[in-house]
């Protein structure tokens, strides 16, 4: 996922496919200035070591402004052990690459210019972070990544204009660590947010009426999350 705030390019995970999307959305990923990692499970930093050589190696598309990672606390460690397996390739300057790690064990912020940026650890991995971004207008919009019920979700996503939360299978099909669109939908109820993406979706729910699922529960707007949609807030 990508959010334009006030200029910048702030892109939330790198599954397999993201370079790719970037582009059809008329992006490179030297216009990427900062990527928020969720967690560190594959489906979310599949794509990284790519952009990484990419940005280092693409005669046309070399980076020239910096790029920042924002993760929960461990992922130093994570992107060390890449660069024990793929050395010089991933690694960029200084001037140009830093990491900064969020607390995975309560609320922590940070500061991008006029951007404030919350997070909070969610219910999936221990290294599991969600993250609300509010502009300099007061337009917010949070983004779970992978969990289960959180009460810390609840509380990261109190009034804002857009949740995009996790809702990897029907109802009555629930796995661990994952929400379904009902338990999505009271989550977004109880934050009083004003849309709710569901996002993250498994195969099986293609098969059944997601949106219906958790209209049953949450009463605000609801839509289900598709390559290339758009949202303004």
């Amino acid at each position: 996922m990508l959010m334009d705030v006030n200029g910048k390019n702030l892109l939330f995970d790198s599954g397999a496919g993201t370079i790719g999307r970037l582009m059809e959305a008329g992006l490179s990923i030297s216009d990427v200035d900062y990527i928020f990692y969720s967690h560190l499970h594959p489906d979310h930093t599949g794509e990284l070591v790519s952009f990484m050589f990419s940005s280092k190696h693409g005669r046309r598309i070399e980076r020239s402004k910096p790029l920042t990672i924002v993760a929960g606390k461990g992922f130093s460690a994570f992107f060390g052990g890449l660069k024990k397996v793929y050395g010089k390739w991933i690694e960029l300057p200084n001037d140009l690459f830093c990491i900064k790690e969020m607390s995975v064990s309560g609320f922590d912020s940070m500061k991008i210019d006029q951007i404030e940026i919350k997070t909070a650890p969610m219910n999936h991995s221990p290294e599991s972070i969600g993250f609300r971004v509010t502009d300099n207008v007061g337009k917010s919009a949070v983004y779970s990544g992978d969990t289960d019920y959180s009460t810390e979700l609840e509380k990261l996503a109190i009034g804002a204009d857009v949740l995009i939360c996790d809702s990897s299978m029907p109802d009555g099909m629930k796995h661990d660590g994952h929400l379904t669109p009902s338990l999505a939908g009271e989550i977004a109820g109880n934050a009083n947010v004003k849309k709710l993406v569901l996002t993250h979706l498994n195969p099986e729910c293609d098969e059944v009426d997601m949106v219906a699922q958790c209209c049953r529960i949450f009463s605000g707007d609801v839509v289900l999350a598709y390559d290339l949609m758009e949202i303004k807030i």
